[in-house]
Parts: structure tokens; C-alpha cells; sequence
């Protein structure tokens, strides 16, 4: 516990000023009243009015005592000189504690301290002063540097920056300033509290969510890269044809566009068509797939054990390629309409599927088991670029008894934590019982109907859903 008692007593009583004149008026009382003393202890010696001096001596005493004790008092209780209290780090500008008739007293201080945090990326010529004249162009704008990391070019670097600005700094002012000393492809952004980490700490984290899941790779790299759109290519169909998305084992970098190679053969493309890369990010990026690759195939092995409400025992547990024996004994035991609700298609290529859905390479699935270890639910989160589609199979036997809703409420708080802004389902219109576990979410819901096929999306952010497209074959591919 830390000892604030210095703090408060700081704060109650300010250190006082030592002043120069106020010993120099001690000093002289002392030498008078020695001097007053030494004449009349001279006088009650030599002369006849021994006792009328010693009286007198008395009283040039105690008025000589009671003058030092009025000047000593007088001094003590004068209002201590005005003082300026530090600003709170991060504060645009000092502010003065004390009140001069030039101070405005509606200023809030709230308002003095308002700021807004930017991330910042443009190029300047690689030459000296070319940083600095930034720099001034910043300080200029009262704008504090909180982290800067370069990013070397042939023909010039790359500045990155996080910024604390003024509330009232408009991203255009900042392009135009800085445009003025010769920076070029300035690119701006809001940013958050999370953006606060220095990089080597960010870095290390993505590296240990990754190195725990392999379902987290696709989202340590968005993260890493900022705003992009990352697409796993395998390398064969699931018929076993080859696609030839293929990549070096040193990856590609093409400017907006990076292809890296996936731990199955297959490709790991990334774009982000409003910024080029950088060799450092592209580096960055190559290192967390080679990471990945080298820790193989690994799912995390946490499980909740939960009761329904009729009081039979589930386990809710991380489901994996471990589990494609159980997965495909499971839909053994479904009906055709339970398989052909979920895949929208032929029932008979349900299980070229499974393999695909239970990688961790493009999204999370959840499993349901009984208390004797039977697999009786699938719930699959699948990365689709930009946006994130949830997916349920639950075996006949188990329907209508809130298996699905509990599925769909931990794949939906799983997206949450991955930043994703909605998810979607893509289901028939007679499909009642997934219509009612999305709305079972209560969260604002979009309606798409195209031939049969309803597109559910849940937006779990205030920003709007996009608007899909109205043919869904890709989507009935993956499952």
C-alpha cells in the first residue's frame, strides 16, 4: 500500500520561503540589545542610579522580545506567493492554479484538457532534418508524439505514428501541415486506448495468442496490419482437385497485396488496396506464419460442462480435426432434411465438409457432447474476409431443447472478442428453428430472401451490415 501522509501534508501546507531580510533583521535586534545591555551594565557599575537602570534595561529587553515575536509572526501568516501546479501528463498546456484578471472564469477544465488520439503513417524524403521539420510542423499544432516506428523504403521511409491531438485538430489540418514540409501518402485514423502498447510488447502478444490457437492467426494478422482483407486458399478442392493457390516458401510482397505460404500448401493472401505495405510489415507477417507452421495443428482444450433445462449434462467444448471420426458419426444419425437445412445442397457431399469446417485455419468450432462422450452438435465460425458466418448442425434427437441457442450465444461472444462487427447465417426461409436462436440474440437483425435462401445478419457493432450479394455458392461450398 503506498504511503500517501507526505502528499496530503504537501498539499495542506506549502513549503515556505526562506527570505534574506528577515535574518538580517534578527541579526540586528540581537547586536542592539547586547549593545543596550553592555551601556547600562556599564552605567549600574560606574554610576549612582544602579537600580532605575536595571528597570530600564528590563523593559528594552522585553520590548526588543516582543518586537522579534510581532516580525516573526507577521512574516509566518502572509499568504504563501502564487504557485503553478504541473499539468497532468498528456495536457495540451499548463494551466495556472492561481486567478489574474486576464484568466477566463467560464474555461472548463475538462475542455483545456480534451484530446484525441490518431494513427498517423506518411512518407518523408530519407534525408537529414526531414523527421525534425515533421516534428516541428507538430509541435506547432500542440500535438504530442506518444510512438513512432519507421518503416525504411528505397526511396524514402515510412513514419508511423500514434498521436494525442487537440480536440479541435481536424485530420485535415493535419495533412495539410504536414504536406507543407514535403511529407507525401499521408494516411489518417482514429485511434483507441488498445492502440496505447508499444510494438515489440503488441507483436509478442499477437505471437502468444497465435502460438496458443491456430484459429487465431488470421486475426493476429489483421491486427498487426491494421484494417485488410485476408483470404486461406487451400491448395486442393474438397472434391481433392488442385486450385493452385499456391505461394513461395518466402512469400510474395506486390504492393497492396501479400501472399504467404499456408502450413497445408495452400496460400495466405492479404489486401489492403488503401496502403502499400512495407518490407517491415511484410517481415512482421512472414514471421507469424512461420510461427504457426512450425507449431502445427493445435486447438485449445477448454470445455464447460452445462445442464438444460429437461437436467441432462452437456459439455461445450473447442472442437477440432481430432474430432472428424465422432463429426461423421454424428451425421450418420442425422435425417436428410437436418443435413440438407444445414449444407443448402446435395446431402450426399455433407461430409466433404467436415474436414474443412473442423480446421482451425478458417474459424473456431464448438462441440456438444453428452455425459457418455457422444458428439450430438457442431456450431462452426467461419472467417469470410471481411465478414464472419456462423453455421449450426445439431442431430435430431437433440433439437428444439436450447442446444443451438447455447451454441450460437458463445460463437456470436466469440466474434465479439475478435472485433468482428456482425456475423451472418445463411439458412432457408423454412429453417423457423435458426431464425429463432438469431433472434434469440437480441441484437438488431438485416433480412436477406433470394430464391429460398435467407441471409440472416446480427450486427454486433452500431455500424451498418454490408449488403451481400444475392447468389451464396461460395458460401454453400464452405458449409
Amino acid at each position: 500500500m503506498t504511503d500517501t501522509t507526505g502528499l496530503r501534508n504537501s498539499t495542506k501546507k506549502p513549503a515556505r520561503r526562506h527570505h534574506w531580510r528577515r535574518d538580517l533583521v534578527e541579526l540586528a535586534a540581537l547586536f542592539t540589545a547586547v549593545a543596550v545591555a553592555d551601556s547600562i551594565a556599564n552605567m549600574i557599575v560606574h554610576g549612582p542610579d544602579g537600580p532605575v537602570l536595571l528597570i530600564a534595561s528590563a523593559v528594552a529587553l522585553a520590548a526588543t522580545a516582543g518586537f522579534h515575536t510581532w516580525w516573526a509572526r507577521r512574516h509566518s501568516h502572509a499568504p504563501p506567493p502564487p504557485t503553478a501546479v504541473p499539468a497532468p501528463a498528456g495536457a495540451s498546456a499548463p494551466a495556472a492554479t492561481s486567478a489574474s484578471p486576464d484568466s477566463d472564469p467560464t474555461a472548463s477544465p475538462a475542455e483545456v484538457r480534451e484530446t484525441s488520439l490518431w494513427r498517423m503513417r506518411t512518407t518523408v524524403q530519407d534525408q537529414p532534418g526531414s523527421l525534425a521539420a515533421l516534428c516541428t510542423v507538430l509541435a506547432g499544432l500542440r500535438v504530442d508524439i506518444l510512438t513512432l516506428q519507421t518503416h525504411p523504403l528505397g526511396d524514402g521511409t515510412v513514419d508511423e505514428f500514434l498521436l494525442r491531438t487537440p480536440a479541435d485538430v481536424q485530420a485535415r489540418d493535419l495533412s495539410r501541415e504536414i504536406a507543407s514540409v514535403g511529407a507525401r501518402d499521408t494516411w489518417l485514423e482514429r485511434a483507441d486506448t488498445h492502440d496505447l502498447v508499444d510494438g515489440p510488447t503488441r507483436v509478442l502478444g499477437l505471437a502468444t495468442r497465435t502460438a496458443l490457437d491456430a484459429a487465431e492467426l488470421p486475426l493476429a494478422l489483421r491486427q498487426l496490419l491494421g484494417r485488410c482483407t485476408i483470404h486461406s486458399l487451400p491448395a486442393t478442392t474438397l472434391t481433392g482437385r488442385p486450385t493452385g493457390e499456391t505461394a513461395p516458401v518466402e512469400g510474395v510482397l506486390e504492393g497492396t497485396v501479400m501472399r504467404l505460404r499456408d502450413q497445408s500448401g495452400g496460400a495466405i493472401t492479404v489486401e489492403r488496396p488503401y496502403l502499400p505495405f512495407t518490407p517491415t510489415e511484410f517481415a512482421r507477417a512472414r514471421a507469424l506464419v512461420e510461427l504457426d507452421a512450425r507449431l502445427g495443428p493445435r486447438v485449445p482444450r477448454s470445455q464447460d460442462v452445462l445442464t438444460l433445462p429437461e437436467g441432462n449434462a452437456i459439455t461445450v467444448r473447442r472442437a477440432g480435426p481430432d474430432d472428424l471420426e465422432a463429426a461423421l458419426a454424428m451425421h450418420e444419425r442425422c435425417s436428410e432434411r437436418t443435413l440438407n437445412l444445414r449444407y443448402h445442397g446435395p446431402v450426399g457431399d455433407a461430409d466433404r465438409y467436415l474436414r474443412h469446417l473442423l480446421s482451425p485455419r478458417y474459424g473456431r468450432t464448438l462441440a456438444v457432447q453428452t455425459a457418455s462422450g457422444r458428439l450430438v452438435a457442431l456450431g462452426h465460425l467461419l472467417w469470410d474476409g471481411d465478414e464472419t458466418e456462423v453455421a449450426l448442425l445439431v442431430e435430431d434427437a437433440w433439437q428444439r431443447r436450447g442446444v443451438g441457442s447455447e451454441l450460437l450465444a458463445r460463437l456470436v461472444a466469440l466474434a465479439g472478442e475478435a472485433d468482428c462487427a456482425s456475423v451472418y447465417a445463411v439458412t432457408q426461409a423454412s429453417n423457423t428453428g435458426m431464425v429463432a436462436a438469431m433472434r434469440g440474440l437480441e441484437l438488431p437483425l438485416d433480412y436477406q430472401i433470394e430464391e429460398g435462401t435467407l441471409v440472416v445478419t446480427a450486427r454486433l457493432s452500431g455500424r451498418p451490415a454490408p449488403v451481400r450479394p444475392a447468389a451464396y455458392g461460395r458460401q454453400s461450398e464452405r458449409g
